[in-house]
């Protein structure tokens, strides 16, 4: 049985009974006793484990690199590829999307991962970011008009948004997947409003709002792709073209795996989204709300942590300061509390979780609407 949430969808229905309002007064008396007792814990162990992931992402960046640089056969530059790739993946994501949410704020020795200071090995602006994602995404999960995360540029990934052109999942695929950081960034900064005329992000369309956004987007844009792109190719002299294809496919290797594992967790025809004006009724409305609107999806340890620990999508949006290790350590005891209150927990292998995702956008593909960019262009 699912709940009535009590003011989260129009059409919902009547309202809950005492029993369903009790049921859902107790689930989140439950989630927030298990907040609490894993926030205690946190400390020494969470501090060491992130240490030894960011030394296993220095390792690889060094090895990677040279191999790259010094390859001589498809073998070592292709393991090079490799090695850079794992590098910019735990910095992406067990390393920088999880400092940049607060995980690691006031712990002793962990001063390098402070959420106002960090800066990630991402092409995306982490001011931008923090606002856009930790305030607005998390704070109004899949709600329209608050959310900015329900649809990047013309791709939409709920019903609550009009259709703007039909080939949304070849954009998705093609466009928004091997480009994920640069497309983020232009999300975040409002860029993609700008261009589009949506307000997303970018509410103000004065043009001071816009040199803001283009100043945001620019001061990550260039350090990070002159690095990447031209100071390190340039290193290897002749060999420039070989240096800089080896760092174009450790970078589209993690954008391609950051894209599958985001869009596994918040898309789907399960997943829930709500229209704008959406309010939940109580605190344990709120919690299941953040519970019908994510995925799950099963991987081992080591994949977990190449997707930092946002296979357990359902959980991080729960409680989203908490590190990766603690997300994974509760998840049994978060999809116990969702069957025992009646809460939709969904989960399954991430091959599953991907097809539903990618089938869900593509249905809504099919949809009518004016043709847009990509026709525009054809």
């Amino acid at each position: 049985m699912t709940i009535a949430i009590e003011g989260t969808i129009a059409s919902a229905g009547p309202r809950p009974d005492r029993a369903d309002e009790e049921r859902l007064r107790l689930f989140a008396e439950e989630l927030e006793e298990l907040r609490r007792e894993v926030v205690a814990k946190i400390g020494a162990d969470d501090v060491r484990h992130i240490q030894r992931v960011r030394r296993f992402s220095i390792a690889m960046e060094v090895l990677g690199r040279l191999a790259i640089h010094l390859s001589v056969d498809p073998f070592t530059f292709l393991a090079g590829v490799g090695a850079l790739w794992l590098h910019k993946q735990v910095e992406a994501t067990e390393i920088g999307h999880t400092a940049l949410h607060g995980a690691y704020d006031r712990l002793e020795g962990a001063e390098a991962f402070a959420s106002k200071t960090f800066q990630w090995d991402m092409p995306i602006d982490e001011e931008s970011w923090r606002l856009g994602h930790n305030g607005r995404h998390h704070g109004a999960t899949n709600i329209a008009g608050r959310d900015p995360d329900m649809r990047f540029g013309v791709v939409r990934l709920t019903e609550q948004h009009p259709p703007e052109q039909r080939y949304q999942l070849a954009m998705l695929l093609g466009v928004i997947f091997p480009n994920f950081g640069f497309v983020m960034n232009t999300h975040f900064t409002g860029l993609n409003d700008w261009l589009l005329g949506h307000d997303d992000v970018l509410k103000d369309r004065s043009p001071e709002a816009l040199r803001a956004a283009w100043r945001k987007s620019l001061r990550k844009y260039v350090p990070y792709y002159l690095k990447n792109y031209f100071f390190y190719p340039a290193l290897a002299g002749p060999f420039f073209g070989k240096v800089l294809l080896g760092n174009v496919l450790a970078e589209v290797c993690r954008d391609v795996y950051s894209a599958a594992t985001i869009v596994c967790g918040h898309v789907g025809d399960d997943v829930k989204s709500w229209p704008a004006g959406t309010r939940p009724g109580s605190p344990g409305a709120a919690y299941a709300m953040q519970v019908e609107a994510a995925n799950d999806f099963e991987v081992s340890l080591p994949v977990s942590i190449l997707c930092g620990g946002l296979d357990r999508q359902i959980e991080h949006h729960l409680f989203p300061t908490l590190p990766p290790p603690r997300l994974r350590e509760i998840a049994p005891r978060v999809r116990a509390i969702c069957e025992r209150y009646g809460v939709e927990y969904k989960t399954a292998s991430w091959g599953k979780t991907l097809h539903k995702a990618l089938r869900h956008v593509g249905q809504l593909s099919k949809q009518e609407g004016a043709l847009g960019v990509i026709r525009a262009v054809a």
